[in-house]
């Protein structure tokens, strides 16, 4: 599908989420990308809940952020497996975004991850965007992070070797973070800790990256909370039934 801009309703020349393509037409590269997108929102989202109790944050997965006017339009967007931004409202004018536009926003993510399929090259491509007249370099993914959507921390996760490289942009460049005594990486504005957690999820077996808390306890999904609240009714059933209670919960 082609894409042009509409000059007549925005004769500024710069478009807004509804006149962005929200996809560059990819396929997503595996079976794995989608639930783990979904483990990682689903786990923080009661810490985001407390951090923003106005709910004014957004979470984007597989969704393009726009960082610059190009041709064809889709070139000019990065789309991070997951990213987080503080402080901005859930929706636009009443609609769920289709993209996220810096030059409508202006409020960076605070975290972008990106879900390896390939040897990671591509994740770790610093080249810059170099113009030589009508020609110019394709600028790298980091590159493009690092120099232009500036998100604090970058996260670069392999489920092949089960492992996540964390960076912290200090001073405009990301700086690798060293893993704390528990082999997670602390991001200090949330309060949580990212690492690899090795268990199953929506029946597979697989070293996943997941959140946990300052003190090392592992952020559980919905399905988790509930699965443990009924353990815990069963516990207390059993000590009121050993206490010669029979009980109504």
């Amino acid at each position: 599908m082609k894409f042009t801009l509409d000059v007549e309703n925005n004769p500024t020349g710069w478009p807004d989420h509804t006149q962005l393509p929200e996809s560059d037409g990819t396929f997503v590269k595996n079976f794995q990308e989608h639930p783990q997108s979904i483990l990682l929102t689903d786990s923080i989202t009661p810490v985001f809940q407390t951090i923003h109790p106005d709910g004014n944050y957004c979470i984007g997965q597989d969704s393009g952020i726009y960082w610059r006017l190009t041709e064809p339009l889709e070139r000019g967007a990065e789309a991070p497996d997951w990213f987080y931004v503080p402080n901005v409202p859930p929706t636009i004018d009443g609609q769920l975004r289709r993209s996220y536009v810096m030059w409508q926003e202006f409020v960076a993510p605070l975290i972008v991850l990106e879900f390896v399929s390939g040897n990671g090259a591509e994740e770790r491509d610093r080249t810059p965007l170099l113009r030589s007249g009508q020609q110019e370099t394709k600028p790298g993914k980091f590159w493009i992070y690092e120099n232009v959507i500036h998100p604090a921390f970058y996260g670069i996760y392999e489920v092949t070797k089960a492992s996540v490289e964390v960076y912290h942009l200090i001073e405009d460049r990301y700086q690798l973070v060293a893993a704390n005594e528990r082999g997670h990486y602390p991001i200090p504005q949330l309060g949580v800790e990212l690492g690899i957690w090795q268990g199953v999820y929506q029946n597979v077996q697989l070293p996943w990256l997941r959140w946990w808390d300052s003190q090392g306890n592992l952020l559980l999904s919905g399905a988790e909370r509930a699965d443990r609240a009924e353990d815990q009714l069963e516990q207390l059933r059993a000590q009121l039934r050993s206490a010669g209670i029979e009980p109504e919960l």
